[in-house]
């Protein structure tokens, strides 16, 4: 599949990952008694948690905001962790993404880029169900509402791109280096602790503070706490080069897959 093809792929191919998407998400919660339900569940019972383990056993405090309560702090961590999830939940299934659907490689025509979109969307429909939830209760209990919240989808939007770029490319290799899975995993643990999710950057030594902004959860996890709970625009120039990155990392991922993906058969 040419390079075009992959940049024109979620337009073409909507219906097809659409299709996909939700049947995975059906999949996931087929049988269980709360159903999709869980989606918004799951992320009230982290609140919940967070806020006794951190707030009232360890009674900690956001930098900057110790006046603002344990409920403002168990708001900010759980941005954080929900971002992160969504990373977790696509980039950290992508080197087994191409293994494990062997019958679209070796029996039937399929665009088998749309497996990468159908990872992120998946985890991105889960992510940005809680990230919604957390903007309501936020705008109820915590810092209200505000017209920055509006740049939310702007800020979300490249960090989505930039996984399903990295999801290809490891999806490609993944064929071909088995040992990524274990890697990866390790990846998707290092960007959690090495990045503004449990702290904020500003806790990090000076000299590591820039370096953490190559983890592919900084800028999105503090654009969204700003935009989210100080009322504050996003940094423009700082989310257009993001978005730049992401989209340069999509186009490198998409161009190793459909170079790698011509031997797919003979692997599998």
């Amino acid at each position: 599949m040419s390079q075009p093809t992959s940049w024109t792929l979620p337009i073409r191919q909507r219906s097809l990952i659409g299709i996909l998407t939700w049947r995975e998400i059906a999949t996931r919660y087929r049988g269980a008694l709360l159903g999709v339900s869980w989606a918004i569940v799951t992320p009230l019972l982290m609140l919940a948690v967070f806020t006794l383990v951190f707030g009232v056993v360890l009674q900690s405090r956001w930098p900057q905001a110790e006046d603002q309560g344990v409920g403002m702090f168990a708001l900010q961590l759980l941005a954080g962790l929900l971002l992160h999830g969504i990373l977790a939940e696509s980039f950290g299934r992508a080197p087994a993404l191409v293994v494990q659907q062997t019958n679209y490689v070796t029996k039937v025509v399929f665009p088998l880029e749309a497996l990468a979109w159908v990872a992120a969307l998946s985890a991105a429909f889960h992510g940005v169900l809680g990230l919604a939830l957390l903007w309501l209760i936020n705008g109820v209990w915590g810092t209200g509402f505000s017209l920055t919240q509006l740049a939310l989808p702007l800020v979300v939007a490249p960090y989505l791109v930039l996984l399903v770029g990295l999801t290809l490319l490891f999806a490609a290799l993944g064929v071909y280096l088995r040992d990524l899975q274990q890697v990866v995993g390790s990846l998707v643990m290092v960007c959690m602790f090495l990045g503004p999710v449990l702290f904020p950057r500003s806790n990090m030594p000076q000299g590591l503070r820039d370096w953490l902004l190559l983890n592919p959860l900084t800028v999105p996890v503090e654009q969204f706490r700003q935009v989210m709970f100080h009322e504050t625009w996003p940094d423009w120039t700082l989310l257009a080069s993001y978005t730049f990155a992401a989209l340069l990392i999509y186009a490198v991922g998409a161009a190793v897959f459909g170079l790698l993906k011509r031997g797919f058969a003979d692997v599998l």
